[in-house]
């Protein structure tokens, strides 16, 4: 049996130590009251882990199977999402205005991820639908928003996004689903789309696709992609349901993991679509919510790694292994448990410090989201621009390599399905794939990401990071475990950025050939640098008397093992792209 325990303790320690969020000149921040916030987290722990968590396992065995036309989802998911309906947790970061409660993204991300970790493949229905809501929140017309926001936001009606296709999923300059103008102002939408989550479902009375297409006259490639509101049941002007539009689904995929969400081919026979935003510029409208959704995804990463996490330390407690070198440590029994051994604790270690690290990390990236929409803050907006492709790659990459070595604890019982351990593995390895797979990630970052707006983000970066180190140089708590490592990493990243000016536009390959080493060594920095704030919060708390010395202590030994057994990853990744593209391209393609 597998359980899940939201870490509220430590989702307030970020939110309120090391965010200091009640404080911040953030609209809405000054209601982020800790007993506040403490109620908001405790109320999501309880839903997920008394109502989502028991269907997690069901979900997987079970599946989604389609039936004459019909979805049907898992056995309890029905009850489940009318649940997460009624607490209106889908619209806590929404606007008022349509039925939300306004809260700041920060809230709706940490909320996210304690339903994410009770159930992955059950959480991506609304989540899908956040993020439908969001590109229609910035591109819909008043009348649309109107017609569609409320009921989606009530989750009455969910959304999607509709861009692979079969012959192509990165590139989407090669779709092919048309869209035919009508003497109304609406199209009609022709084509195939795959891989689409939350495709169909019984959890909802209507879908609400947004659908790229390519309508006459926006030419090839890219630039000639729309964005389509595109219902499966057609909405008449008064707001009800009219007649079944031309949206049917094909097949609902065979997957490794996620089993309880419904992964569809939807099929689009001249279905009634409704153009969003401006003609041809379908891409910018659905990067809103790509973009979202690829912050949602990082968080997938870490989010999965906890709750297998909780269960790998269980079973490290109660599982007899061995006697531990230094001398029995449970003498009256056969043997000592696992968690004794230090390859255990190298193990559970590097679980810990990375799941910590990236919770402060997607939390930090939350708010500067909420500088930028509540704010203006151009700054901040271009921050979590260049930080986007880092959050997405390197926690879904290490998020993954965490649930693998939880599933390791437990030996060969992780490698059997009644375990929860196989489960856990295969979820999170989807995130890797989808919202854009991380090398298209890395390659993102390395080629458009480090010199947008002329390298500025970047440089702000560097600059926020030495003012840290400047600031607290004379703080003896920090100044050997944390601001040392932090400094050589942040050395290297600014060496590896120099490396790729100096080589990149010469020899492309040699900056696109080191891409992935460069995303995961800014990773290990930008963790690194989250570590540093939090051991700076943990020793001014201790300094000032706090009642919870336990927590504190422990977070600044977790803190100290990431800086000294992870941080210096640097230097190799440092060594990799140095090296260049020679040997990456050595071999000619028949050598392969």
């Amino acid at each position: 049996m597998t359980r899940y325990i939201a870490p509220v303790k430590d989702m307030q320690f970020i939110l309120h130590d090391v965010l200091k969020a009640n404080d911040l000149d953030i609209p809405g921040y000054d209601e982020l009251e800790p007993e506040f916030t403490n109620a908001i987290f405790e109320e999501a722990g309880k839903l997920a882990t008394e109502v989502l968590e028991p269907l997690n396992a069901i979900g997987d065995t079970e599946g989604c199977r389609l039936e004459n036309g019909v979805v049907y989802t898992p056995t309890g998911f029905k009850d489940a999402f009318e649940k997460v309906k009624e607490g209106g947790w889908n619209g806590l970061d929404l606007p008022e205005e349509f039925g939300g409660q306004n809260l700041p993204y920060v809230m709706g991300i940490s909320v996210g991820e304690v339903l994410m970790s009770g159930n992955m493949a059950f959480n991506m229905y609304q989540g899908l639908t956040h993020g439908a809501i969001n590109a229609l929140l910035a591109h819909a017309t008043p009348e649309q928003k109107a017609t569609y926001l409320p009921k989606m936001v009530s989750l009455e009606w969910t959304g999607t996004m509709n861009l692979t296709e079969p012959h192509c999923g990165t590139d989407l300059g090669l779709i092919r689903t048309k869209a035919a103008p009508q003497d109304d102002g609406s199209y009609k939408i022709t084509g195939q789309k795959i891989f689409i989550s939350a495709g169909d479902h019984d959890l909802a009375e209507n879908v609400i696709h947004l659908v790229l297409a390519k309508a006459p006259g926006g030419g090839e490639g890219t630039k000639g992609i729309s964005l389509f509101i595109v219902p499966k049941i057609n909405v008449k002007d008064d707001g009800s349901l009219g007649t079944s539009n031309g949206v049917s689904v094909g097949k609902v995929e065979e997957k490794m993991g996620i089993h309880g969400n419904a992964t569809c081919v939807m099929n689009f026979d001249e279905a009634n679509g409704y153009l969003v935003g401006e003609l041809h510029k379908g891409m910018r409208a659905m990067f809103v919510m790509m973009n979202e959704a690829r912050v949602g995804v990082g968080l997938q990463g870490y989010a999965m790694a906890e709750i297998a996490y909780q269960n790998a330390v269980d079973y490290a407690r109660d599982r007899l292994q061995g006697r531990a070198v230094t001398g029995a440590e449970n003498p009256e029994g056969p043997a000592d448990p696992l968690i004794v051994h230090p390859d255990i604790r190298r193990n559970l270690m590097d679980q810990k410090s990375f799941i910590e690290g990236a919770r402060a990390f997607t939390y930090w990236g939350a708010h500067l989201l909420d500088r930028g929409h509540r704010l203006g803050d151009k700054e901040a907006e271009g921050l979590i621009s260049l930080l986007t492709p880092v959050i997405k790659g390197f926690q879904t990459d290490k998020g993954f390599e965490m649930t693998v070595q939880a599933q390791q604890i437990y030996g060969g019982h992780g490698y059997i399905e009644e375990s929860g351990m196989s489960q856990y593995v295969r979820d999170a390895r989807i995130a890797m794939i989808y919202e854009g797979a991380n090398g298209v990630q890395a390659l993102d970052l390395v080629g458009r990401k480090l010199a947008a707006d002329g390298g500025k983000p970047a440089m702000a970066f560097f600059e926020m990071v030495k003012s840290f180190i400047k600031e607290n140089e004379g703080n003896e708590a920090l100044k050997d475990g944390f601001l040392e490592p932090l400094k050589a990493g942040s050395k290297d990243l600014q060496a590896a950025m120099m490396y790729f000016m100096q080589n990149g536009m010469k020899n492309p390959n040699a900056a696109l050939a080191g891409s992935t080493d460069f995303m995961h060594m800014f990773g290990h920095v930008c963790l690194g640098y989250m570590w540093a704030l939090m051991a700076k919060a943990s020793s001014e708390a201790l300094e000032n008397g706090s009642s919870d010395v336990k927590f504190h202590e422990t977070k600044l030994k977790t803190g100290r093992y990431y800086m000294a057994r992870h941080l210096p990853a640097t230097g190799m990744h440092l060594a990799r792209i140095m090296s260049g593209a020679e040997p990456v391209m050595a071999l000619d393609e028949d050598q392969f």
